[in-house]
């Protein structure tokens, strides 16, 4: 049996992934307007016209990063958080790490440095990073945070300031995976369990303490 056509169409079906993987850590390391397409090609493995034959340009490539390997594996996120039971921090806690293990330790942590570095030239791919990306993140924090003040669990705070206030911090740790600086030598884990602890105290209901007793003698 001739099983050569069958490797070969299993082989076709993967270059467009192959493809994105390949703009994915080029993009990282070079910036997007230092990457050309034929060295995509290039280290994806294929010839210089085959990422035309899926992709219309560079900027569809940069799109379809969001859309082929960013959004399944938010999808995966939400996934492995669905069914998740325990306290409003339990859970927040939960979704933090499921975003670092997701995301923060693969190749998709350098997405935030490309939004950072190319939105203003490629508004649209901003958008889309935006809506289908960011927007989906926040409200599952939005829901959280709003479940836990809801239930007394967490008291009644800013809940849209909230949301920038402990999400910053961990794109922050997946840009620092790509700078030349002291801070890619701090444990991500041991980071996010710090911030989740600040996060945390500040969030929970405390005791009403008494007011200041002053003596003037």
């Amino acid at each position: 049996m001739n099983l050569c056509p069958k490797r070969w169409s299993r082989r076709k079906e993967a270059r467009p992934h192959e493809i994105l993987e390949a703009a994915l850590e080029l993009f990282a390391e070079k910036g997007y307007a230092a990457t050309r397409i034929d060295e995509i090609a290039k280290r994806a493995g294929v010839t210089r016209g085959t990422p035309y034959l899926y992709f219309s340009g560079k900027e569809d490539i940069f799109k379809a990063l969001i859309r082929d390997l960013l959004l399944p594996a938010l999808d995966e996120a939400e996934a492995m958080l669905d069914g998740f039971e325990g306290s409003a921090a339990e859970r927040l806690r939960r979704i933090v790490h499921v975003w670092w293990q997701s995301m923060g330790e693969t190749r998709l942590s350098a997405l935030p440095k490309l939004m950072v570095a190319e939105a203003g030239n490629f508004p649209e791919v901003a958008q889309l990073y935006n809506d289908q990306f960011v927007a989906r993140g926040e409200a599952i924090f939005r829901q959280v945070i709003e479940a836990g003040i809801a239930g007394g669990e967490f008291r009644a705070i800013d809940v849209e300031y909230a949301l920038h206030v402990l999400c910053a911090p961990v794109v922050m740790a997946m840009l620092w995976r790509y700078m030349p600086c002291g801070h890619t030598q701090l444990d991500p884990v041991r980071y996010l369990d710090t911030l989740l602890d600040l996060m945390l105290r500040g969030l929970q209901r405390q005791p009403d303490f008494p007011s200041e007793v002053r003596n003037d003698d």
